[in-house]
């Protein structure tokens, strides 16, 4: 009961977290013609509800693509029109076709909010809270402990709820499908996964290390046997559940290609604004943009990121296990976040929440992640004017981690999960027994970085000559810990051997 009591209160305190950072500004407030992501979530409710289905991705006079044109698969539509129907009901003027662009008011606000909130509340804090309890070898203490640092990770808040976005609901369906296949529910895993697919195509992020490990399930039970016979049922799970999904645009070629062309759009380039990732920090020293061609760029960005993400991927489908999964969904989405094409700044957010879900494995590393993913998004959060919300939020999840897992103690070899690899570097490295020091010094410093970057950002105003100079300045500090990161993960990953044997999530 006490546990249950704890679990009450950490929930309550993230929910009214998430409702004191809604009460603020969001994107685009106040801007126009654009407006802002805001405009567009408010704008797609008009087109689903107003326009037939064959209409909604098509460039028509009743819809311009270029004023935030649906470009989100199937179920970001249908959740659009479920909010689109709510919404007439209380005021026919929010959806009103044409004429509620922009529409701004304080109870279109409050309606638009609450549409995150019940989201958050259906979606992804069940998963979270559930995914704790699951939890093996693990503590109640440590188990409440958990729920509140992921509850309370800023990033998803200040992007949800402060920016405007509906990300909960994606991840939310990618955490209940780790969840079911970590009771083995393998056919259910790969349903919600592809609901989770079907909602935000971002999420082809996680989809490697999934089908990996399935597929390594596949061969441990033998393919002549009943690993043939798991394959075939996944295989027919994942068609049906996407036919089922795009089933209202599949009586017409040209309405799926339509689609396709608008969630990959190719031609916007390697990259937009100030994200933290390699093509925009390398831009600092030389414009990829105005060296090679769209379609090189394509294929160079394919090219590395699969390169970089194949030694997780071998690994897991090899050993298949819940551990190297999770830890492979952390190094995957990196790998994609770091080198893909077309990459957003919010995009850290999908390697955020599995860094989320290994917290109570390697809290020290998964804190200090989780403060660079949240300072990586700084500049789109001082455009929205979410500085306030950020410069609270993100010294209270330090302060939580800190209590919850007292994590400047947790910085061994063994306690980062890299005795493994310390062994294996033992009488060539002779740093290694103050590696401890030598991590905590380091964490210290990022700190002491990113704090001064922040007020920098915040409170002095760039050279004229260079405008971009502390939005630049974050995305390249951000990007080079995430490489470090990247690297630290793939580690973890390849000099793993608790992994073998693995059937529940610990």
């Amino acid at each position: 009961m006490e546990k249950w009591s704890l679990m009450t209160i950490t929930v309550l305190l993230a929910l009214t977290v998430r409702w004191a950072v809604s009460l603020g500004s969001y994107s685009g407030a106040g801007k126009p013609p654009m407006y802002g992501d805001y405009e567009a979530q408010r704008h797609w409710q008009e087109i689903t509800y107003n326009l037939p289905i064959r209409q909604w991705y098509f460039n028509t006079s009743d819809n311009n693509l270029l004023y935030w044109g649906l470009d989100y698969p199937p179920l970001t539509a249908y959740h659009s029109f479920v909010c689109a129907y709510i919404a007439k009901l209380i005021n026919p003027d929010w959806v009103a076709l044409h004429t509620s662009r922009g529409y701004e008011s304080q109870p279109h606000k409050l309606f638009m909010r609450t549409t995150v909130f019940v989201a958050d509340l259906l979606v992804y804090i069940p998963a979270v809270i559930l995914y704790c309890f699951s939890l093996k070898e693990t503590s109640a203490k440590k188990k409440v402990s958990s729920a509140l640092c992921i509850l309370l990770y800023p990033g998803l808040i200040l992007i949800d709820h402060g920016h405007f976005q509906y990300n909960s609901v994606s991840l939310g369906l990618a955490l209940w499908a780790v969840l079911c296949l970590s009771h083995d529910w393998d056919l259910l895993g790969s349903v919600t996964f592809c609901l989770a697919l079907n909602y935000k195509q971002m999420e082809l992020y996680h989809s490697l290390p999934f089908f990996c490990y399935l597929l390594g399930k596949c061969f441990k039970k033998g393919l002549k046997g009943k690993g043939l016979v798991l394959l075939l049922k996944l295989a027919g799970t994942v068609l049906l559940s996407f036919a089922a999904c795009w089933l209202p645009f599949g009586t017409d070629v040209e309405q799926i290609m339509q689609v396709l062309r608008r969630l990959f759009p190719i031609d916007r380039g390697l990259f937009e604004d100030k994200v933290a990732n390699i093509w925009c920090s390398l831009s600092v020293l030389i414009k990829i943009k105005n060296v090679i061609s769209p379609r090189t760029q394509l294929k160079l960005s394919f090219a590395v990121t699969f390169l970089s993400l194949l030694p997780a991927c071998i690994k897991l489908t090899v050993q298949p296990s819940l551990r190297g999964f999770k830890f492979a969904l952390v190094s995957c989405a990196l790998s994609f976040f770091l080198f893909s094409f077309q990459v957003h700044e919010k995009s850290i957010l999908l390697v955020s929440v599995p860094v989320c879900l290994i917290i109570n494995e390697i809290p020290f590393m998964a804190t200090w992640f989780l403060l660079v993913s949240t300072f990586s998004l700084l500049p789109l959060l001082l455009k929205d004017g979410l500085l306030l919300p950020y410069a609270v939020t993100t010294p209270a999840f330090l302060a939580v981690c800190l209590a919850s897992f007292s994590i400047l103690e947790k910085t061994s070899a063994e306690d980062l999960q890299l005795k493994a690899f310390s062994l294996s570097l033992k009488g060539y490295v002779s740093w290694f027994k103050s590696f401890p020091r030598i991590v905590r010094s380091l964490f210290l410093l990022s700190l002491a970085l990113m704090g001064a970057l922040s007020v920098l950002s915040a409170a002095v105003p760039p050279p004229q000559r260079l405008p971009d100079l502390f939005p630049m300045a974050v995305a390249v500090v951000s990007c080079l810990h995430f490489l470090l990161f990247l690297v630290y993960f793939n580690v973890v990953i390849l000099w793993d051997s608790k992994n073998r044997g693995q059937k529940k999530i610990s």
